[in-house]
């Protein structure tokens, strides 16, 4: 059997998709749709940092520098998130499909089609934040469908509020899929689905906070 992926149809429904991927010998469209995945990450995240989104350091101290050094500052700035777009987009899809692979032994391919959903589902996310942030000021780590905002009533200490805002109703989504699919796919226990996904998304979550508070130094230093 011949599995064409298109992420769009995936969702209707689920269950049929899932008995077409565990059934298929051979899978179309796979690095087309890699592709258009880093497309669109480049897209969101040039998008971002076009409309200055996280460029606060910069923009605090614009008056430090001339015409010239600002747009420049501003250049280097959107071609980081550019980079950055780039790395996250093969770390979601490669690291934790290669990880699956070895712990369940889905084929790679397989587990690649999942990431490619995890991956699609993580930009629907940050796209539906940029009005947020536009029009009303909010960080992504204190969006209405993440846990930012409940972490920063109880605690003013900036790493576990970002450990929290990396916690999103869109990521108990990612859980519950990635834990059907490969339960679906594999002849292993549940609990132990369960267990390892959740793991893999706490040190997510860890890497996303530590990330950002770092993200933050080292624009604050460079351009302080």
């Amino acid at each position: 059997m011949l599995y064409r992926v298109n992420l769009l149809k995936f969702f209707f429904p689920i269950d049929d998709n899932l008995y077409r991927i565990r059934e298929a010998e051979a899978l179309k469209n796979l690095w087309k749709v890699c592709w258009l995945l880093l497309l669109i990450s480049v897209v969101v995240y040039g998008w971002m940092a076009g409309l200055g989104l996280g460029s606060q350091p910069i923009s605090e101290n614009a008056t430090a520098f001339s015409q010239i050094q600002y747009e420049m500052t501003k250049f280097w700035f959107v071609l980081g998130r550019i980079g950055f777009a780039v790395l996250f987009a093969l770390l979601v899809l490669f690291v934790p499909s290669y990880i699956f692979y070895l712990l369940t032994g889905i084929p790679y391919k397989k587990l690649l089609v999942m990431q490619q959903i995890v991956l699609f589902i993580m930009l629907v996310e940050r796209v539906l934040w940029i009005p947020l942030a536009v029009f009303w000021g909010l960080d992504w780590h204190v969006s209405p469908w993440s846990f930012g905002i409940i972490a920063s009533y109880f605690t003013s200490k900036t790493w576990i509020i970002y450990f929290f805002g990396a916690i999103s109703l869109f990521q108990f989504w990612i859980i519950w899929f990635q834990a059907r699919y490969i339960s679906y796919l594999a002849d292993v226990s549940r609990r132990w689905v369960w267990t390892g996904i959740i793991f893999l998304h706490i040190l997510y979550w860890v890497l996303a906070a530590a990330l950002t508070v770092t993200d933050i130094h080292l624009l604050g230093g460079w351009f302080g």
